[in-house]
């Protein structure tokens, strides 16, 4: 056992010794190496059944880096140009000025559709169609490329329509043809879970307290589901079994095999990596009122990463703490899944901080 993965590992031991965490998964890949595969705790408190490297865990918008990784394949294989008009293959979604709409936008956050119409609930998630349709007939916040908001659940369909447009294969067929089957990681990264999966999967729950509330008030952007995660939409089996791609269902080892994949060049060339991860847009993100660094399709730095490192590091966090990213300049993938939903990303920052750590102190 190598001196990071000890470390990792007696941190998470830790985490679920005091009741911190529950279940949780931490891989780490280095110069394509899996350097660290750590889990500890249960995945189902209800039964006690251990969580091991290979159980999956619903994980929120670490979906988003899928989806997002997808959307560059689409790309490379000549499906879609990053400037390619929306409308080129979806000619209803060019109402109420959209029709200048582009694919770098959608990547960016900045189409102006960051919330779904308020006639989709989450309930209406698994019906395809019909959120597609009623995204096209929306009116943007913003004229597209003028503004960055993050797209909470309506990014994965944008893209996934797109994609569905262009090759005829929906998101979760496109994931195992193009991604886990290639890479041997077959049942540890998916979009519409399959029915027989679903026994092996871990049990999410909430930690009670301290969650700000989100009123549906009119006012705020995102309506409270899209904005709060759930333990019960993530343990919900139409939504598992749904094609939802702004959300997964996945193991760290899939998805930071995944971001290797990215980094080493067997998904993308170096001139597309370098493309994907340079920076696309910065402002101030319309819907939380943060600053937004943006790459196509990624927000742009390491998670709690100090500004002197600078950092390069591209890859979505998921509400209730999961997070995962690729770094370029370090040549990492890092990716952390957990069954316990917290308003914060303590744990995340904890870990890649001993992670940081070690990299300063090798280098």
């Amino acid at each position: 056992m190598s001196e990071l993965q000890e470390r990792i590992q007696r941190h998470l031991d830790t985490l679920v010794d005091t009741g911190a965490e529950t279940g949780v998964q931490v891989a780490v890949y280095q110069d394509g190496a899996l350097v660290v595969d750590a889990v500890a705790g249960t995945a189902d408190s209800a039964t006690g059944r251990p969580v091991t490297s290979g159980t999956p865990i619903f994980s929120f918008s670490t979906g988003k880096n899928v989806a997002a990784t997808l959307a560059h394949l689409l790309v490379a294989q000549g499906f879609l140009g990053y400037d390619s008009p929306v409308t080129d293959l979806w000619p209803e979604f060019g109402v109420h000025g959209k029709a200048t709409a582009t694919l770098r936008h959608v990547l960016t956050h900045t189409v102006g559709l960051p919330a779904m119409p308020r006639e989709i609930t989450a309930g209406d998630l698994p019906n395809w169609s019909r959120v597609c349709a009623s995204l096209a007939a929306a009116e943007p916040r913003w004229r597209p490329g003028a503004a960055m908001g993050y797209h909470s659940y309506t990014f994965g369909y944008l893209v996934g329509e797109l994609a569905r447009r262009a090759t005829g294969r929906s998101m979760c067929e496109l994931l195992r043809e193009w991604i886990t089957a290639p890479l041997g990681i077959e049942g540890q990264l998916y979009f519409a879970a399959p029915k027989e999966s679903l026994p092996g999967l871990a049990r999410l729950e909430q930690q009670a307290r301290q969650w700000p509330t989100y009123p549906d008030d009119g006012d705020a952007i995102l309506a409270p589901w899209e904005n709060q995660p759930s333990a019960d939409f993530g343990n919900n089996d139409e939504i598992l079994r749904a094609d939802i791609p702004s959300v997964c269902t996945a193991t760290a080892h899939g998805l930071a095999a995944m971001f290797n994949a990215v980094l080493r060049g067997e998904l993308v060339d170096s001139a597309r990596l370098a493309e994907l991860s340079a920076l696309a847009f910065e402002g101030t993100d319309q819907v939380f009122g943060t600053p937004a660094r943006m790459a196509l399709g990624f927000p742009i730095g390491r998670l709690g990463a100090p500004a002197e490192e600078s950092s390069v590091a591209f890859g979505w966090p998921g509400g209730g703490g999961s997070y995962a990213y690729a770094d370029p300049a370090r040549r990492v993938a890092f990716a952390l899944t957990k069954t316990r939903l917290v308003p914060n990303f303590d744990t995340a920052l904890s870990v890649t901080t001993i992670l940081a750590d070690h990299l300063t102190g090798t280098r």
